[in-house]
């Protein structure tokens, strides 16, 4: 028992001279994984909030320990600059994805590297709306590692610790303290967990689970997929593209409203940042957009219609309203995936004699448009390069007002040259940031105007409060306002033409404004009395929490025609994959990959996002979260849940599937194939 006793203190004792003599010579290692751990957690203090998860901070610390452990390779007194390297690295990813997610609630992607070229059209947005102080926290990470540092240099550290230090030794220990961290973390994931890891949809789910570094190098490697995901993964990947599409019913439906439009034109305009709330919103009895308003009034309007848009924003909106496909989980189809084969608008309606236009008012080169539209099926792209004067700028290029009465002549032109035809036209005036130019917009005031009895003569007098002037919702709205003139006299412009006689218009928010939680509160809560905002104790304080501002998101989506005023207000929720289906049965066409729904012939809808999130008319539910918001009094069982989480992952991964490796394409030759066998036979 002695022996034991003894051995055991001379163990202990060994144990902490080598622990002593460790941290003493490995200072500068452990300043670097402390520091990069620290800035983790800052990182989900500041976005998702779960800083205290043990889970992410287990795999952040086991990833920046393999990445310090190779350091040992180099020579003591180099070693800075390979810690100082990663240092940078890492604190650049946190304040990227801080200012990513303070913009988007998502985190960025190494496949936005390929879209970096649209930020030069839109610096000022980026500045206005994405940097915050905040975002810039994290530099005290470089801060720390230089002192420590410089503190070292001057004791001579480097030079103690070259002589006791055996690089490779130390090297491959430290790899091994990393690989049982990684070896615990695994021990505690789900099969759930690892397989929303290596679908990459659910971003704000791997940081919360994965922690931000295990999540970029995932990351990194889903950004190859465009390159080398064709390599690996087909035959799986068709397997589920064929096994979806036969048990699913793609066969068209008839209802009221099929064929009602057959033999029309068809005008689409894409109303930049346009939300539905605007609809409804005015300022002393001033409608902020009275003619959308109007054309609601009169047309058929979804007043529970979303956009369902990822990193590629208008893009996006443009190729799953075109395609009736979601957005790609990773990078944009617009960049990384244009070159694939999809059924769209455009190409259903060239098959029945439609002439196919787009219009915008800005480079056509930004989000690669003037590769991707003839690809989509465009006849002619009209950018302001090649077909419009700029007379007049608003915002970020030539103003909606000046693009579309440069526009109506075009179109009245395509109308006697051709039978049919179906036209985009990309509005832009709208686009953030809303600060730019605002003396050249009509005047529009968001201020109150309201009656208050006078302290002094004891009369009542008409005051007004500033309210919403010189807030950044505030010039949205200015800007909006301005959008809605433009809309307005454009539609008047086109009937002026006759053009509206056989003509049906489309108007379709392409998404929101991408304005945070914060910049509504003065808009709810707003106090003209005192020029404050109440109090979160006040009972008539309202407070947007998550799901109310997510359901805020929604944007108008109004058909509207001059001779057919349906007047008609569809509130069943729906998306921007479902536009292709429902306008296919009322125009006679037909897209059998589609994966949304025509409305009119579908009960329980669902809209589903390319985070996981889903929405119907009973539930709003939040996959990171695995949480939902019950949107009736209709009680909401765990199987129903169920249904639509299995529904959602598989939509998204069969989407997925279709743009990753061209399914499509490939479909359509194996048809063809089979169809000259058959002849042949």
């Amino acid at each position: 028992m002695d022996n034991i006793k003894k051995n055991f203190k001379e163990l202990w004792k060994q144990l902490k001279v080598n622990s002593k003599s460790y941290m003493k010579t490995n200072i500068l290692f452990m300043t670097f994984v402390a520091t990069s751990v620290l800035n983790g957690c800052l990182l989900r203090f500041l976005t998702v909030k779960n800083f205290f998860d043990l889970q992410p901070i287990i795999a952040d610390l086991a990833v920046v320990i393999m990445l310090g452990a190779i350091g040992y390779f180099i020579k003591p007194k180099h070693q800075f600059k390979y810690f100082c390297t990663w240092s940078v690295i890492f604190t650049l990813i946190c304040i990227i994805n801080s200012m990513y997610y303070t913009n988007y609630l998502s985190f960025a992607s190494l496949s936005l590297l390929e879209t970096s070229s649209q930020v030069v059209d839109v610096a000022d947005a980026v500045v206005e709306n994405v940097m915050e102080i905040k975002d810039f926290s994290y530099l005290w990470q470089l801060l720390a590692i230089f002192m420590v540092h410089h503190a070292l240099k001057k004791r001579k550290y480097y030079d103690r610790v070259a002589e006791v230090e055996v690089g490779k030794v130390r090297a491959l220990n430290t790899l091994v303290i990393g690989l049982i961290f990684i070896g615990f973390f695994i021990s505690t994931l789900t099969s759930v967990d690892i397989s929303r890891l290596g679908k990459q949809w659910n971003r704000e789910f791997i940081v919360m689970k994965f922690g931000i570094y295990t999540y970029q190098v995932n990351d990194v490697i889903a950004s190859l997929k465009p390159q080398i995901s064709p390599l690996f993964g087909y035959d799986e990947a068709a397997k589920n593209f064929r096994d979806y599409y036969e048990h699913r019913d793609t066969s068209a439906k008839t209802n009221e409203y099929t064929n009602i439009f057959k033999g029309k034109n068809l005008l689409m305009i894409h109303a930049e940042s346009m939300q539905q709330f605007l609809l409804d919103t005015e300022f002393n009895g001033q409608p902020v957009t009275p003619n959308l308003k109007r054309l609601a009034s009169e047309g058929l309007y979804f007043s529970n219609f979303y956009a369902q848009e990822s990193v590629g924003t208008s893009s996006d909106s443009e190729f799953t309203l075109n395609s009736s496909l979601m957005p790609a989980n990773s990078g944009t189809v617009f960049v990384s995936y244009w070159d694939r084969e999809y059924v769209t608008m455009p190409k259903l309606l060239k098959e029945k004699g439609y002439y196919t236009f787009s219009m915008h008012g800005n480079n056509g080169s930004m989000w690669n448009r003037n590769v991707v539209h003839p690809k989509l099926g465009y006849d002619r792209f009209y950018n302001y390069k090649n077909d419009y004067k700029i007379d007049e700028v608003i915002g970020l290029g030539l103003s909606d007002k000046s693009f579309f009465k440069q526009s109506i002549s075009k179109i009245k032109k395509i109308e006697e040259s051709h039978q049919n035809f179906y036209g985009t036209m990309i509005m832009l005036s709208n686009h953030t940031p809303w600060s730019k130019n605002l003396d050249l917009l009509p005047e529009y005031p968001v201020d109150m105007t309201y009656e208050k009895v006078n302290e002094i003569t004891g009369e009542k007098e008409t005051v007004t409060a500033p309210y919403m002037e010189g807030t950044k919702l505030g010039n949205y709205f200015k800007f909006s306002h301005y959008a809605d003139e433009a809309l307005g006299e454009f539609i008047d412009g086109l009937d002026e033409a006759g053009v509206l006689d056989n003509t049906v218009v489309v108007i379709y928010g392409d998404h929101d404004a991408k304005l945070k939680k914060s910049d509504y509160n003065r808009f709810y809560n707003y106090d003209p009395y005192t020029d404050s905002i109440k109090d979160a104790s006040d009972p008539t304080y309202i407070n947007i929490d998550f799901y109310q501002y997510e359901l805020n998101r929604k944007v108008p989506f109004i058909i509207w025609s001059k001779d057919k005023k349906l007047a008609k207000e569809v509130t069943k929720v729906m998306g921007m994959y479902d536009v292709l289906p429902t306008l296919g049965n009322m125009f006679d066409f037909h897209n059998q990959y589609a994966l949304g729904h025509d409305i009119f012939s579908v009960e329980d809808n669902i809209v589903v996002y390319p985070d996981g999130n889903w929405l119907t008319n009973k539930m709003y539910y939040n996959s990171q979260k695995q949480e939902g918001k019950p949107l009736t009094d209709e009680a909401v069982s765990v199987e129903y849940i169920q249904e639509k989480n299995e529904y959602t992952q598989k939509l998204l991964s069969v989407s997925d599937n279709i743009i990753v490796y061209d399914l499509i394409k490939k479909s359509q030759e194996t048809q063809k194939l089979v169809k000259d066998y058959n002849k042949k036979e």
